[in-house]
C-alpha cells in the first residue's frame, strides 16, 4: 500500500526541505509515499502568471483566484478520479490523529493550500471533498500547515516507520496520551529510571505503562477523556 500526496501552492520552495528529511524521505525511498510539490502558477495562462485578484465587495488582502485552482485538480484527477482534495484552511475540520488515519488509506490526496486573505468560495463548495485546520490560529499561508498534515499521515501508512507498534503506543493513538519514556543511564544526575521498567516483568510493566498513560491523561488533557473512562 501506499499513498501519493500532490500538493498545490505558489510557494513550493518552502516545502523542499521538511519533505525531503528523516521519516518521509526513507517513506519516499521506499516507494510507500509519494509527495509531488505543484506549482499552481503553472496553470495560470496570463505572463504575470496571476494566482489572486481583489475581494468582490471590498476589503483589505487579496484572494486566491478559481481557475488555476480548478484547472490544476482537473488535470490532476485525469489519471485518479478517486483522489481525495484537502484543502488546508482555519475554517476547516480541526486536524487529529483519527483524521490522520483517514487520510493514510487513500490512495490519493490532493492537497490545495491557501494563501493571503482565502480562496474564492466556488472552490470550497464546488472541487474540496474535505477542509481541514492544523489550529486555531491562522498562518502565513496552507503550505506550512500541509507539512503538519503529510508527516502525522505518512506516519501511519503500513512500513513507514521502523517498527510496526510504534505509531500504536504514541499519543492520542489510543485515545490516551503517551506514557513516560526513559533510556540509559539507569541513573543520570540523582535522577533515577521507575524500578518497575528495571525489572524484566514484561506483564507489570505493560500494566504500569497503561497505568501512566490514563494518570498523564487525566493530569494534562482531561478532555481526551470520555465519560464510559473516567
Amino acid at each position: 500500500m501506499s499513498v501519493k500526496f500532490d500538493i498545490l501552492t505558489i510557494l513550493p520552495e518552502m516545502l523542499r526541505g521538511p519533505l525531503d528529511e528523516s521519516i518521509l524521505k526513507r517513506a519516499q525511498e521506499k516507494k510507500l509515499v509519494e509527495i509531488c510539490v505543484r506549482n499552481l502558477r503553472d496553470w495560470t495562462h496570463d505572463k504575470h502568471r496571476t494566482t489572486d485578484d481583489r475581494p468582490f465587495g471590498g476589503g483589505p488582502g487579496m484572494v486566491m483566484k478559481p481557475e488555476p485552482i480548478f484547472e490544476a485538480v482537473e488535470e490532476l484527477k485525469r489519471g485518479s478520479p478517486e483522489a481525495w482534495v484537502v484543502m488546508l484552511t482555519p475554517q476547516g475540520r480541526r486536524f487529529d490523529q483519527q483524521v490522520a488515519r483517514d487520510l493514510a488509506v487513500r490512495k490519493h490526496v490532493i492537497m490545495v493550500c491557501g494563501h493571503y486573505e482565502g480562496v474564492d468560495e466556488r472552490v470550497r463548495q464546488t472541487l474540496v471533498d474535505q477542509e481541514i485546520s492544523i489550529g486555531d490560529y491562522v498562518l502565513t499561508n496552507g503550505a506550512l500547515a500541509s507539512i503538519v498534515v503529510i508527516d502525522a499521515t505518512a506516519r501511519l501508512v503500513p512500513g513507514v516507520l521502523g517498527h510496526a507498534d510504534s505509531a500504536k503506543d504514541e499519543s492520542f493513538s489510543s485515545g490516551w496520551l503517551e506514557y513516560p519514556q526513559y533510556t540509559r543511564p539507569a541513573e543520570y544526575r540523582g535522577m533515577a529510571v521507575p524500578e518497575m521498567l528495571l525489572s524484566g516483568d514484561h506483564a507489570a510493566i505493560a500494566k504500569w505503562r497503561e497505568e501512566q498513560r490514563r494518570q498523564r491523561t487525566r493530569e494534562r488533557r482531561p478532555d481526551l477523556i470520555k465519560d464510559d473512562e473516567q
